[in-house]
């Protein structure tokens, strides 16, 4: 995915259609292309766990939320920062950024979008006492005292982020962050309705109650059935959407979702049966698609059970995990072999590679028998693992082929459990695994959004991962301004991560799935996946 020039928005105040003309993800369509029915029917990949932009965790729910809300900025289908509730914006130094609201913004309600809406999400967002998951991610954009409302040290209207007018809203960041743009395209800076949510504090976020800014709006949601959309009439952009209704499908089966793709009852599957892809590839090429995503697969190891405290018994694991059997074999999509945790697509950033990704297999092997005898495990003292995953077919046949790699190689005994969604996501939370079938996008495009995330105090941290080296690194990296010298710290941060193995990488995603040939618009290009709805249409 390619950055508007940060240095250029630096230095001037520029309109955002002069540094995107391409405002959208495809050429328009005529009149005479579209079909007379508008209504499409997307896979997702679990059920959502909520449509409250500040609470989205899971990809699952962030696909629906990018439907009916829009932050200030939103991307095209090659990953470009383009805008979305801002029709344009200025920065001073990489550390005020001012962003101008459209004037024809609105609700689903018919009221205006305005600076003030968005100042009030995001002091709602920060508060402990509403305490947002995503509250991490508000630390790392630095605005300024975001930290320290977090962690209760002072009010949430000390946020620095102010409303000049209805329609002009100014952010002022506590040190100079170059890639802030980028971060505002996140969920957790999505606005949410005051009005709605004060009327119905505990149920605004579902069908009857939702007021929402994005080019659809919530009709129905049935749990574990479906989630249906309908077109927004008062969206900004609305003369430029052609789908009519959008319905989203919860499939925790990738199998499922195919059969219901293959009989005409799904028109965009999220992923693809993973001992299927080359078959599929073969036999529908004018429907299966895959593209780049920056997302990375991985295990994060339990740093706080005693049996994964030792830092050679995780390394041992890692080493055994055959990366290249799990991309063409278990899997067969295009993944690529990950052996740093940053995606190798991430713009301007490429990590140095560990001495174990350049060893073969049978090396890795030898060196990971002999670490895990050194920790104290043998055929006589056996380690037992527990590995946790969410409800899927391609996550329970990794997690079958890499227990019969720690078994066959190192004599480990693991057993697998597998959990929906919602409640692999409490038992994540909660630290109730040894291993974790885990993945991570990026949700800007810079290598802070992957090393962040193993940071003490990030709640993202689920390997419970604490190095005092690790997080100074990443300080000093999210403090300096020349791209050369924070690379340099990314690095060294990749660098302890692979000594200290809190994590095993697997693999930097290809993202495959079908689409209904005369569904138009998905894009192939965007690193970061982003599909809006409101760039689609079927075609005759």
């Amino acid at each position: 995915m390619t950055l508007p020039s940060l240095s250029l928005i630096a230095t001037s105040v520029l309109l955002a259609t002069q540094l995107f003309p391409q405002a959208q993800a495809n050429p328009l369509p005529q009149a005479s292309d579209l079909a007379a029915k508008q209504e499409l029917v997307r896979a997702n990949d679990a059920e959502v766990a909520t449509l409250n932009p500040l609470n989205a965790e899971g990809m699952p729910e962030i696909h629906v939320v990018r439907d009916l809300f829009e932050g200030l900025v939103i991307q095209d289908g090659d990953g470009n920062v383009i805008p979305g509730t801002a029709e344009r914006w200025d920065n001073q130094n990489n550390q005020v950024f001012t962003f101008y609201l459209r004037k024809d913004a609105k609700w689903s309600n018919g009221e205006p979008v305005t600076a003030q809406d968005f100042v009030y999400s995001l002091r709602r967002a920060v508060n402990p006492k509403t305490a947002s998951p995503n509250a991490w991610y508000l630390k790392l954009t630095n605005i300024q005292n975001a930290e320290q409302i977090i962690e209760g040290k002072k009010p949430a209207s000390e946020l620095g982020v102010n409303a000049i007018d209805d329609h002009t809203l100014r952010f002022t960041l506590a040190k100079p962050v170059p890639y802030f743009l980028a971060m505002t395209g996140h969920t957790v800076m999505m606005p949410i309705n005051r009005k709605s949510v004060e009327a119905h504090p505990d149920t605004w976020a579902r069908p009857g109650n939702l007021v929402s800014n994005g080019a659809f709006s919530l009709d129905s949601w049935v749990v574990n059935e479906s989630i249906t959309l309908k077109k927004n009439p008062l969206y900004w952009d609305s003369k430029d959407t052609h789908l009519d209704k959008v319905t989203y499908i919860p499939f925790e089966n990738q199998m499922a979702a195919y059969n219901r793709y293959r009989s005409g009852e799904v028109d965009i599957t999220s992923d693809v049966p993973a001992q299927m892809a080359q078959k599929l590839k073969k036999d529908l090429p004018d429907a299966y698609q895959i593209s780049p995503m920056l997302c990375t697969y991985y295990y994060a190891f339990n740093t706080q059970r005693e049996v994964l405290k030792d830092p050679r018994v995780r390394k041992a694991l890692s080493y055994t995990i055959m990366r290249d059997v799990v991309t063409h074999g278990i899997t067969d999509s295009g993944h690529l072999p990950a052996y740093t945790f940053a995606h190798q697509d991430v713009a301007g950033f490429h990590a140095t590679q560990p001495e174990y990704a350049h060893l073969t297999q049978k090396q890795r092997d030898q060196k990971a028998k002999a670490l895990l005898e050194e920790a104290g495990y043998n055929a006589q003292h056996p380690l037992s693992l527990n590995l946790l995953y969410n409800t899927s077919e391609s996550h329970k046949a990794i997690a079958v082929g890499v227990a019969s790699m720690w078994s066959k190689t190192l004599g480990v005994n693991v057993t697998l459990e597998n959990q929906e969604w919602k409640s692999y996501l409490e038992s994540r939370k909660e630290g109730q695994f040894d291993v974790l079938r885990a993945s991570w996008c990026g949700d800007y495009n810079e290598a802070s959004t992957f090393l962040s995330l193993f940071t003490s105090d990030n709640d993202r941290n689920f390997a419970f991962y604490s190095n005092p080296d690790y997080d100074a690194v990443m300080d000093k990296a999210q403090a300096e301004t020349d791209q050369t010298q924070r690379n340099k710290l990314y690095d060294q941060a990749e660098s302890i991560l692979s000594a200290d193995m809190p994590i095993a990488p697997i693999y930097y995603f290809m993202q495959a799935r079908l689409v209904r040939p005369n569904v138009v618009g998905v894009p192939k290009h965007n690193a970061e996946g982003r599909i809006y709805s409101k760039d689609l249409y079927i075609k005759k």
